[in-house]
């Protein structure tokens, strides 16, 4: 049988200073973040960077930690405190409209540029000016499954630790190095110094996705930046790049939005990379 819930107010102090964390300021003054639900939360158990638990406390309804009863187990076993609460704490605590019964508190697991330039990345995204924390969560999920070995949030960037941000990543976070607020002249610069080439994306780019396929121009190491959801790329950030690029519109709409323009980039390059000739192998994972 279940243990009774041993939170059992809101007015904790644990959990005062668990749902202070749903602000940036007292996230970048702790180094913490929340992650809600069972795919972040197991994600986040199962993340120890050189030995280095990131998830270092967990919420839990009673009903939550009997359904999920391995992810209990492996947030014990990774050294978190583990707190089983009533609905109405999780609830408090959790950003979303319906919790899952489960949220987390994790390390921030962000990287140095630097860190990322000496790994000698193959595909890489840039978020510049990307305001919208579920676009960036998303972006980082596409890169993830694109293959990408990391991701930079330049500083005109949301916060890559919002909690629409996390969710939206599905646990991508946990996948791949992110460098963030890096000023994205100094990005673009230490891409292109690595042997990167910077392909800006843009609805009103002069070259076309489908003609740099065709001229086997992409299977390169490669950095995708991406702009900000209603205004695009700047000029100034564009002409930093090797060339802009536009995905191709063949029906009757308007425009692609943000994260299904970025996905499309990315499996290009993903595909173009991994083609005879390109800088990956077809066997690469």
């Amino acid at each position: 049988m279940a243990a009774a819930p041993e939170l059992i107010s809101p007015r904790s102090p644990r959990v005062s200073a668990a749902r202070r964390l749903a602000k940036r300021n007292f996230r970048g003054k702790e180094r913490l973040f929340l992650a809600e639900g069972p795919q972040a939360v197991r994600e986040a158990a199962a993340h120890r960077p050189d030995g280095a638990p990131t998830l270092v406390e967990l919420f839990a309804t009673v009903e939550a930690a009997e359904r999920y009863a391995d992810i209990i187990k492996e947030a014990r076993d990774a050294g978190a405190r583990v707190h089983l609460a009533e609905e109405d704490v999780i609830a408090d605590i959790s950003t979303t409209v319906t919790p899952q019964g489960l949220v987390g508190i994790c390390r921030f697991l962000d990287t140095s540029f630097e860190d990322i330039l000496k790994a000698g990345p193959k595909l890489v995204a840039v978020l510049a000016h990307v305001r919208d924390p579920g676009n960036a969560g998303t972006v980082l999920r596409c890169a993830d499954a694109a293959g990408a070995e990391a991701v930079v949030l330049t500083d005109a960037s949301v916060d890559l630790y919002n909690p629409k941000a996390v969710r939206a990543s599905v646990g991508s976070l946990f996948h791949l190095p992110v460098a963030v607020g890096v000023p994205v002249e100094r990005a673009v610069q230490g891409l292109k110094d690595a042997g990167v080439r910077i392909l800006a994306a843009d609805g009103a780019g002069d070259d076309d996705l489908d003609d740099e396929l065709d001229k086997g121009t992409m299977g390169g190491p490669t950095a995708w930046v991406f702009g900000n959801e209603a205004w695009g790329l700047p000029e100034e950030t564009r002409a930093l790049a090797d060339a802009v690029v536009r995905v191709p519109i063949h029906g009757k709409a308007e425009s692609l939005n943000l994260a299904t323009a970025a996905a499309v980039c990315l499996y290009a390059s993903a595909r173009a990379q991994r083609a005879s000739g390109g800088c990956r192998s077809v066997t690469d994972s």
